[in-house]
């Protein structure tokens, strides 16, 4: 086994790890956020549906596989080179490994596409595809989080409106309680007793908002818990089916190892990844961006679901983490509760993003070249 094998497969696996613990958390972000569920359950069911996603990936996502083969962007003859698919690899994992550590959301295809660049131009200087990098790549990175925001705010009116036309109320965990008061006083030697009710009204914002009603027969409670639950499966099943071949086509140079074996292994990796390193980035998600009940939370989810497994479909790539962010923004924005502090370092570090990625990849680049 050659040492550029090996070096392709740990730079897939590093960008696989990192890519899972960055990422993995964030379609059930909104149901640790909201209260619906606690970690631990949040994650196992983000891992199962990404999972489930990443296999179905082997059916659906031909496309994006080619798309970050980096066909059209350099020369053909460059992306059979180990070494460009090891430094895009290398380059795209260290920088989403090293956001994971601060607990930052940042996006695996944006560091991928970071990484094509600085790998790129290393390569071949100016004959890099500009116009193909803009129109195919970041033109979708740009619009999809403005596009989250958007739907999301207009989604959450409609609800909030059909909310109120079937007559369904919310309860914020603002609670009336009836306390007897008794009073004991003695005079003349003799007792006396008095005693009277005082109601008291308390705002617990440690409970979960709740809702009161029924649809069909069945509590409204119930609905809406299966359905977000349901959306944030269909998030991260999208966000399985999206990422997983983007990593997969780095291994495409490699003739010896089969696309399908290698997306169930992509996939088992990333699992790995969510399962030990996710927290810190799911807390910044679910916690910090705004507060957000289940009804908010289960739009999010949803808008995110829709945008994202169109995009596969159609093989345009673009992150997961954008347009959940955005999401949850959109939200934010409607109830005026948007942590605008966190929100400017989450769009810093998206900023940064690229240039770290291609930086990384065009340094691993030129070592490979004078050392391999």
């Amino acid at each position: 086994m050659s040492l550029v094998f090996v070096l392709l497969i740990l730079g897939a696996c590093f960008l696989a790890y990192s890519n899972g613990a960055n990422d993995n958390f964030k379609g059930v972000a909104t149901l640790f956020g909201s209260g619906i569920t606690n970690y631990k359950k949040a994650i196992s069911w983000a891992t199962i549906t990404t999972f489930l996603g990443s296999v179905v990936a082997i059916f659906l996502a031909e496309e994006l596989v080619k798309n970050f083969s980096g066909k059209g962007l350099v020369p053909n003859e460059l992306i059979l080179e180990p070494n460009f698919a090891i430094a895009i690899a290398l380059g795209a994992a260290i920088t989403v490994y090293l956001a994971t550590k601060i607990g930052m959301p940042i996006s695996t295809t944006h560091s991928l596409v970071g990484a094509l660049f600085g790998a790129g131009i290393m390569a071949v200087g100016s004959d890099f595809n500009f116009l193909k990098l803009g129109k195919t790549f970041l033109i979708p990175l740009v619009v999809s989080p403005l596009m989250a925001a958007v739907l999301s705010l207009i989604a959450y009116l409609f609800f909030r409106y059909l909310r109120k036309v079937l007559d369904i109320t919310k309860n914020d965990g603002f609670t009336i309680q009836k306390v007897e008061n008794s009073l004991v006083s003695i005079s003349d030697n003799k007792m006396r007793m008095d005693s009277h009710d005082v109601m008291t009204a308390s705002l617990n914002n440690e409970i979960s908002t709740s809702y009161n009603g029924v649809l069909l027969g069945v509590s409204s409670q119930r609905i809406l818990d299966t359905l977000h639950y349901l959306s944030s499966g269909v998030v991260s099943f999208a966000r399985g089916l999206n990422d997983t071949p983007k990593i997969v086509g780095l291994l495409l140079v490699i003739n010896t190892i089969d696309i399908k074996w290698g997306m169930i292994a992509v996939a088992m990796v990333m699992a790995v990844g969510g399962l030990v390193n996710a927290k810190k980035v799911g807390i910044t998600m679910s916690k910090k961006i705004t507060p957000m009940n289940p009804g908010q939370g289960f739009t999010a989810n949803m808008i995110t679901g829709l945008l994202v497994t169109t995009a596969s479909i159609h093989g345009l790539p673009v992150s997961t983490t954008h347009v959940s962010v955005g999401s949850i923004f959109g939200i934010g924005s409607v109830t005026k509760k948007s942590d605008f502090k966190m929100i400017s370092k989450i769009v810093l570090s998206w900023i940064l993003t690229l240039p770290i990625a291609a930086l990384s990849s065009a340094l691993v680049f030129k070592l490979l070249e004078a050392f391999v």
